[in-house]
């Protein structure tokens, strides 16, 4: 587990750059964090470092959006859990069909995704209490934590911390 301060919306979009480095095809990454947190603007970097096509925006409403490589690396899966209240939601997705030939997010996946793969990477972006959520640019704390054996001798720190 690493945590680090990510102080502006440009350093959140820069991590997810970063982490995107490290993610490979059958990658699952389990985003959490309250209303305006910067999951989505994290996953925008992960999608700009995996070199997807398509504008990454917030899936709330379609709940999940495929967004394909442009350069024969894997597709960014791109969910947002918020709305599915059980398990079974979740398994009407279909997601294990494409996880392991894509980098799948799961916005609001805490508690919801798991059971998908042994191997994840849990983010939780902590961002300071009270006031309504900001452009962006207010610090932010980011929890990373691997786990399974994927994740094992990936050196998160130096990922996160770069």
């Amino acid at each position: 587990m690493i945590s680090v301060a990510v102080p502006t919306r440009d350093d959140m979009h820069a991590l997810g750059r970063r982490l995107a480095a490290v993610l490979r095809a059958g990658d699952l990454v389990v985003l959490s964090g309250g209303l305006g947190a910067g999951k989505t603007t994290l996953t925008q970097g992960i999608g700009e470092g995996l070199g997807v096509r398509g504008g990454i925006t917030s899936p709330t409403f379609v709940i999940a959006r495929v967004h394909p490589s442009t350069g024969g690396g894997p597709a960014l899966v791109h969910v947002d859990a918020y709305r599915l209240g059980s398990l079974e939601e979740v398994d009407d997705l279909d997601l294990d069909a494409s996880l392991d030939a894509s980098v799948t997010v799961v916005e609001w996946g805490e508690g919801k995704v798991e059971e998908l793969s042994e191997d994840r990477l849990a983010v939780l972006i902590e961002r300071p209490v009270g006031g309504e959520p900001d452009d962006g640019d207010e610090p932010r704390t980011v929890t990373v934590i691997g786990v399974g054996t994927r994740w094992a001798a990936v050196d998160l720190a130096a990922v996160v911390s770069s």
